[in-house]
């Protein structure tokens, strides 16, 4: 009688009511046990960090690269060169001087820098005084470990992008101000310097603004 009741539904309503009844109650739980499969056995999402998640240990603390595991090591002064770069030696009295600077890995192994922002240092001179420092007023700073490949095996210098000076000289303090002061121009000579990394240009960069 059971089997009965269970194969040919009994009631006010017509069968195919309940039968309807019935497939929504099993496609519920249906749906439920595969929520609960995906809660326990979801595949590792191979999603990429964000740059500047994970910042480089510092080269005291790096240990040396082995024959097991043939990771580059950091960087050091002695291996590689960073040249301070402008667009131009000469700008017009309407034209701000576009920064970059290149680096070149002279040993013989690869090796890996931290090139971020936040190990960027771009400074203006004009003599012996400093007329602006990308640091004074710099936002968002992020680190980015790069390894870079020795010249010896064909590698091309790695080359960064570039930021604008707006002529403007720079303070810690005066990173609010609204109207900063603007730098001699006339034919007034300056010099770039840049660091990167730790490791500062060798030479300087001179450039005119007129």
């Amino acid at each position: 009688m059971r089997m009965s009741s269970m194969r040919t539904p009994r009631g006010p309503q017509p069968p195919s009511v309940y039968w309807r009844r019935r497939l929504i109650v099993l496609l519920g739980a249906a749906v439920i046990i595969a929520v609960i499969v995906l809660i326990f056995v979801r595949p590792a999402s191979d999603a990429p960090l964000p740059v500047g998640t994970v910042a480089p240990e510092a080269a005291g603390d790096k240990p040396e690269p082995s024959s097991a595991t043939g990771q580059p090591g950091v960087c050091d002064a002695g291996q590689v060169v960073v040249s301070a770069v402008t667009d131009s030696d000469s700008y017009a009295a309407d034209a701000d001087p576009q920064l970059s600077w290149t680096l070149v890995n002279t040993g013989d192994q690869p090796c890996t820098l931290n090139v971020g922002t936040a190990q960027q240092v771009f400074t203006v001179t004009s003599g012996a005084e400093t007329i602006w420092a990308s640091k004074d007023c710099q936002k968002d700073a992020a680190d980015y470990p790069l390894t870079i490949e020795p010249a010896s095996s064909g590698a091309k210098p790695t080359v960064s992008s570039s930021i604008t000076w707006n002529r403007e000289r720079s303070s810690a303090d005066s990173c609010g101000a609204a109207d900063k002061p603007k730098v001699t121009a006339g034919g007034a000579s300056y010099h770039l310097q840049v660091t990167v990394g730790g490791i500062s240009s060798t030479d300087t960069e001179q450039f005119i603004l007129n």
